[in-house]
């Protein structure tokens, strides 16, 4: 699946742990979705897959989400990306 990151970022803190969001678009979906990735300890991640602004057809998010529970190179993509983007120095 072809997608383009708009936007990425990760925090830290003890209390939340790690807490990325990563705002994309898929290529043939008519709207941007955005990713919240938490982790306790940066190696299980559960996630939540919204619409990034205006809904868009259910059915497309709804493929989505088939592909991110199938496709682990997908999700440690978009895990990776905001990883990549961690702020450093959250207490």
């Amino acid at each position: 699946m072809d997608i383009q990151i708009v936007k990425s970022g990760m925090t830290y803190s003890k209390e939340d742990g790690y807490v990325g969001h990563v705002q994309f678009t898929c290529e043939g979906h008519q709207a941007p979705y955005e990713i919240t990735f938490h982790s306790k300890n940066a190696k299980e991640w559960m996630y939540s897959l919204n619409f990034a602004k205006e809904s868009g057809p259910e059915q497309e998010i709804l493929s989505l989400e088939e592909i991110l529970e199938e496709d682990d190179e997908l999700f440690d993509r978009l895990v990776n990306e905001a990883q990549s983007k961690l702020e450093s120095g959250q207490s």
